[in-house]
């Protein structure tokens, strides 16, 4: 049977979920703060905001902060918090030379366009305005991606496994920000092996779009065909659920 063609809807995020099952997120991103050295009175812009956490930790210290996210759900729960938040890609940013810094965490592997959402970063950012940022890199999750696309092939009813996430590797994304006029500080890929509550909640809130175009019906039993493979590589009776996170940090400055 020949496989059939499918359009991939839009990611759909829900605060409520996320925050019950995905919290680690933004916990595990609190030493990214320390990276992005906030300084009272800058203007900081938070691109992927999510449902505000981190930004409210940025405004700690005295700083203004504008943050974006492509998830209304999640712009509403920041904007809930006393965040300035506004529904906005990271390849629809319109500002010009506004901000001290940029800071963001866990979104840029959501954007496949890496080069325009860099370009707008540069634009967005002062003259030696810092961007600190932290995402998927090289290697992330290759476990859940190969359990995904294994199920997919076994069913052509699956259609095309479409991977919706970009993981680069460290020098791919250097070469990227100099092409744009970014003088690299540091950047490294960081393993970071992360707990998760239930692989079946992961796909819940970061799957989801892989999926959407099947039935109720044939996304749970994708759900338990995936949990079925990768019980056997992320999961013991000590651990838990343990996910083969790789994250790439980098702090760059514009020129």
């Amino acid at each position: 049977m020949q496989k059939r063609k499918i359009t991939i809807k839009t990611q759909q995020w829900n605060a409520k979920q996320y925050h019950q099952h995905a919290h680690f997120v933004s916990s595990l991103a609190l030493p990214m703060i320390e990276l992005l050295n906030p300084k009272k009175g800058e203007k900081i812009l938070d691109l992927g905001c999510g449902d505000g956490t981190l930004a409210v930790e940025i405004e700690k210290y005295h700083t203004y902060v504008t943050a974006i996210d492509s998830s209304e759900d999640m712009v509403n729960k920041a904007k809930e918090k006393g965040i300035d938040a506004h529904l906005i890609s990271a390849t629809e940013m319109t500002h010009h030379h506004e901000f001290d810094a940029l800071f963001s965490n866990a979104t840029l592997h959501w954007v496949k366009d890496a080069d325009l959402s860099i370009k707008r970063i540069y634009q967005a950012l002062k003259k030696q305005g810092r961007f600190v940022a932290e995402f998927g890199g090289y290697g992330n999750i290759k476990h859940l991606t190969d359990a995904m696309q294994e199920v997919f092939n076994s069913d052509a009813r699956y259609g095309e496994f479409i991977n919706p996430w970009y993981f680069p590797k460290p020098k791919e994304y250097q070469l990227l920000l100099e092409k744009h006029g970014f003088e690299v500080n540091e950047i490294e890929l960081i393993p970071r092996p992360t707990p998760i509550d239930d692989i079946s909640h992961w796909l819940d809130i970061f799957a989801n779009g892989i999926v959407s175009h099947l039935s109720i019906k044939d996304q749970q039993s994708f759900k338990e065909k995936v949990g079925e493979i990768l019980k056997l590589k992320l999961y013991s009776e000590k651990d838990g659920w343990v996910v083969d996170y790789v994250r790439l940090r980098l702090k760059a400055t514009k020129n």
